[in-house]
C-alpha cells in the first residue's frame, strides 16, 4: 500500500483547521487504499525517513520549518521521484529556500476576510479537479501571492476576484488558486484552499485534496472518489 507523510509544522501563524485536515487525509487514505503517517517532528526529514513515501503533504505549515540538513534531503527525495502536495498554508513557508518557492509555486503575500467567492476550474484532466464542478461557489481565504504562478505551472483553477472583494493585493483577471507541474523526475500540486475547519467535511473540497494527493503520490484511482457522483 502507497504510504503518505502529513507534515504540518508551524513556526509562523498555526491554523485551527490543520486536526480536521489530518483527519480528513487519514479518512480519504482508507477510502482509497493509501496509508497515512502525521507529524510535526522535522526529523523525518532524512534519507532513510523519506524513503517509502510516495508523497509528502505539506498541510498550512509556516514559517522556516526546516533545517539545512532536512532541506537536502527533500530535495534528493524528490529527485528521485517524491511528491510534494501542498496545501493552503504551504505557501507561507521557507521564503528564505529559493528550491521550495519554486517547487510550491508561488508564495502567500495577503489574504482578505474570509468570504464566498467562485472558483473557476479551468483544467478537469487531472485528478484533484475532474470531480469539480466548473463553476464552484465556496467559502475560504483567498490567498494573493508574491507573483502569478502561471509561467512556470499548469494551472488548474483560478478564483474570479469580481465574485469577492480581494483586497490591495489583487491580481488581477488571471488569479490562480490551484496548480501543478513536475519537478524532474518528481511531482508537485498545490491548492491553497483549505483554510476553514469546515472545509475538511464537503465532499467537493476532500475530492480536490484527495486527487492531488493522488496526483503527487501516482497512485492510481481504484475507487469513486469522495464527491464523483
Amino acid at each position: 500500500m502507497p504510504r503518505v507523510l502529513v507534515f504540518s509544522r508551524t513556526t509562523g501563524y498555526r491554523h485551527d483547521s490543520i486536526p480536521a485536515g489530518i483527519a480528513a487525509i487519514t479518512e480519504l487514505g482508507a477510502e482509497q487504499g493509501f496509508s497515512v503517517q502525521a507529524t510535526e517532528d522535522a526529523g523525518a526529514f532524512t534519507d532513510s525517513r523519506l524513503t517509502g513515501f510516495a508523497a509528502v503533504v505539506w498541510l498550512s505549515t509556516s514559517g522556516d520549518v526546516l533545517d539545512d540538513g532536512q532541506r537536502a534531503a527533500f530535495a534528493r527525495y524528490l529527485a528521485a521521484g517524491g511528491g510534494f502536495a501542498g496545501v493552503h498554508g504551504a505557501a507561507d513557508t521557507e521564503y528564505h529556500w529559493p528550491a521550495y518557492g519554486e517547487l510550491v509555486g508561488a508564495y502567500f503575500r495577503s489574504h482578505p476576510p474570509i468570504q464566498p467567492a467562485t472558483v473557476r476550474v479551468t483544467d478537469q484532466d487531472h485528478p484533484s479537479t475532474a470531480a469539480l464542478p466548473a463553476v464552484w461557489p465556496r467559502t475560504d481565504e483567498w490567498y494573493c501571492f508574491h507573483a502569478n504562478p502561471r509561467p512556470r505551472v499548469r494551472v488548474l483553477a483560478t478564483v474570479d476576484e469580481s465574485s469577492y472583494d480581494p483586497g490591495p493585493d489583487a491580481m488581477g483577471a488571471d488569479h490562480p488558486i490551484a496548480w501543478c507541474h513536475e519537478r524532474g523526475a518528481g511531482r508537485s500540486w498545490y491548492t491553497a484552499l483549505g483554510h476553514t475547519t469546515e472545509s475538511y467535511a464537503e465532499p467537493l473540497f476532500r475530492a480536490h485534496l484527495a486527487g492531488g494527493i493522488r496526483y503527487a503520490a501516482r497512485i492510481p484511482e481504484s475507487t469513486p472518489v469522495e464527491g464523483n457522483v
